[in-house]
């Protein structure tokens, strides 16, 4: 009959029901997030799940329990968040495996938390960032390009596969301006240097970090400062690359030396440069895309890992601007 969806019940069993307070929620909360999302009924029984609804959905919501649960057996933590980003890995494709994405851990910071990433395309950017030397992630704000870029550079300093971390961004948002701020040139570029150290600080304890950077194996640096220079050994992360020139984004790319790696960020819908200038991040993309050594990873509003309501306002951004530009 016309309208009708036949209903599938899938049935998921749990060994170990230590874990499943974590993996349904506070008064099944996880559990009602699968429903809203997915619209599927989840009705928990013992150590077992009874998922009913539309067959695509409820293997769904099967694969992100399941997913979920490995995660936790290896001591991972699962939020309200994680199981979002898990619906949303599995609905992006449907043979994606949650725990493959989630159990890579990437960094475990100073307080104790583990740094894993949320969608494939934070996967595919980890894979690319150990095993190219020079690595692209291009997309919109909230997708962990700078944040797992910097646990990647955390993580290979204390491996001691690198000496040292070179943290670099534009401070073009000064413009001419720059000279009418107070103080001296340390203090005048510090704001747009802000960022960076959060993120560094996330990682690792204040006392630890400024003792790294004291002696050199840290620095964070306004991009002009790494003209003349061959950084060897390095993990070099530029952010915010959106707002290079041409002429900034290759002497940027030909600092780097032997043993280093270099991870470039940015997103090419909120560029700062002036007027008709063109963006060094447009214009490398052009030229480097398929060069060998050298990986793109783009990012969507699919992996937006901040809070759900940031994903809607840039596709309700990418909805205005599509209708302006038609």
């Amino acid at each position: 009959m016309c309208g009708v969806f036949p209903m599938k019940e899938n049935t998921v069993c749990f060994e170990d029901a230590s874990v499943l307070p974590d993996l349904f929620g506070v008064h099944d909360s996880n559990l009602r997030t699968l429903e809203k999302q997915l619209g599927v009924t989840v009705r928990p029984d013992g150590g077992k799940a009874y998922i009913s609804g539309d067959p695509i959905s409820s293997e769904l919501a099967a694969k992100v329990l399941t997913g979920l649960y490995q995660v936790l057996r290896r001591g991972i933590m699962v939020t309200g968040n994680d199981v979002l980003a898990a619906i949303r890995v599995v609905s992006g494709d449907h043979g994606a495996d949650v725990s493959e994405v989630f159990q890579d851990v990437v960094f475990r910071s100073s307080r104790n938390r583990l740094i894993t990433p949320k969608s494939i395309a934070q996967k595919r950017y980890l894979d690319a960032m150990r095993g190219c030397d020079i690595v692209f992630g291009v997309g919109p704000a909230g997708t962990g390009k700078t944040f797992l870029a910097m646990a990647m550079a955390v993580g290979f300093l204390q491996r001691k596969e690198v000496k040292r971390i070179v943290l670099a961004r534009p401070a073009v948002e000064a413009g001419e301006k720059l000279g009418f701020l107070p103080g001296d040139m340390a203090e005048k570029v510090n704001p747009y240097l802000r960022p960076l150290h959060d993120a560094l600080y996330t990682m690792l304890e204040y006392e630890h970090a400024a003792k790294l950077m004291e002696r050199g194996a840290i620095e964070v640096a306004p991009l002009a400062f790494m003209r003349g220079r061959t950084l060897d050994d390095a993990f070099v992360i530029l952010d915010e690359a959106q707002n290079t020139t041409s002429e900034q984004m290759k002497m940027f790319l030909t600092r780097i030396g032997f043993g280093s790696k270099a991870v470039v960020t940015g997103d090419v819908t909120q560029t700062d440069l002036p007027s008709g200038k063109v963006s060094g991040l447009n214009e490398a993309i052009a030229i480097l895309d398929g060069v060998p050594g050298i990986q793109f990873c783009r990012f969507t509003d699919i992996d937006v890992v901040r809070h759900p309501i940031v994903q809607e306002i840039i596709k309700a951004y990418e909805r205005f601007e599509n209708r302006s530009q038609g």
